[in-house]
């Protein structure tokens, strides 16, 4: 599956998935084989930023 293009719906894909399958956001990109800086990009767009703590963007 690709990653949804709009950010907002890839902010909620992104996190559901790091909520309920990945511990790590590297983790996820690892086993998607997708760029994490083009994620942690697209999502600072909006003005969000990945919290390691949270396992989220927030």
């Amino acid at each position: 599956m690709s990653l949804p293009k709009d950010s907002f719906l890839l902010l909620s894909y992104i996190n559901t998935q790091l909520r309920d399958n990945y511990p790590t956001l590297d983790e996820l990109c690892a086993a998607m084989g997708e760029d994490k800086e083009y994620i942690v990009k697209k999502l600072a767009e909006i003005g969000y930023v990945y919290n390691e703590e949270l396992n989220a963007f927030r």
